[in-house]
């Protein structure tokens, strides 16, 4: 297999880093000034560098540039969202924005709840999308760092044993899955099937449940008939201000 690199990745380095996103956020969501606040080093990094890199791996990864329609999404339901909901909608976020972190989405898939998740399935996924990539030091600290963003989300529980665990996932959070899979381009049962739906690794008919409960909230219009699935979300996009799309 021919070694695949899409786009970016702050994984090799870091994780999904929800602690040091939550204190810019609940820091500057209301001001929008993110990038200030970083520089002003909200998340208490002891040295300049720490904060310059720390900076640039959140910017990297979470955007923070209110003039997108995809950060937009994330503000609103940030503002919207309680913690355990707050740690979905980032994880999810930083599935489209990171390809390593993505392309792992098949190891959760496959491991059933109450198993064993081992670091080695990590390390075997990356070599298959990026053979001979790493050196296996590299490698480890890599899937680490991926499996520590499962765990960040809740998919994943343990200090030593990292077992698979399965998040209580909202209507607010598939909604926010949804509309974000709809921003990059998805309609219909496309939605159902894409990345950041996946990665909330639910089975179709409790998918279909939320995705009814949050049309019950007006927070998406939703269909299912002959096979046929419809999902639009023209009040909400005109609630966040994403009218343009």
């Amino acid at each position: 297999m021919n070694k695949i690199i899409k786009g970016n990745t702050v994984h090799t380095a870091r994780t999904m880093m929800f602690l040091e996103l939550s204190k810019v956020m609940d820091f500057s969501v209301d001001s929008d000034n993110y990038q200030e606040s970083m520089k002003n080093n909200v998340f208490g990094k002891k040295s300049q560098d720490g904060i310059k890199k720390t900076s640039n791996f959140l910017t990297q990864l979470y955007g923070f540039d209110i003039s997108t329609p995809k950060f937009k999404l994330l503000k609103h339901f940030w503002l919207e969202s309680d913690i355990n909901e707050r740690q979905l909608i980032s994880f999810i976020f930083a599935i489209k924005s990171d390809y390593l972190l993505r392309e792992s989405l098949s190891v959760l898939a496959n491991t059933k709840i109450r198993d064993k998740v081992a670091i080695e399935l990590f390390m075997e996924n990356i070599e298959k999308y990026h053979p001979k990539r790493f050196t296996d030091n590299t490698l480890r600290s890599v899937a680490q760092n991926i499996a520590s963003s499962w765990k960040q989300a809740g998919f994943i529980t343990g200090k030593v044993k990292n077992i698979r665990t399965q998040p209580d996932v909202s209507y607010k959070v598939v909604t926010f899955a949804m509309l974000l899979s709809f921003l990059e381009g998805d309609r219909g049962d496309f939605i159902m099937h894409s990345d950041c739906v996946n990665a909330l690794c639910l089975g179709e008919t409790r998918l279909r449940e939320l995705a009814v409960e949050a049309s019950k909230r007006d927070y998406l219009q939703y269909q299912y008939a002959g096979s046929v699935t419809s999902i639009s979300f023209d009040k909400l996009i005109h609630k966040i201000g994403l009218d343009a799309i």
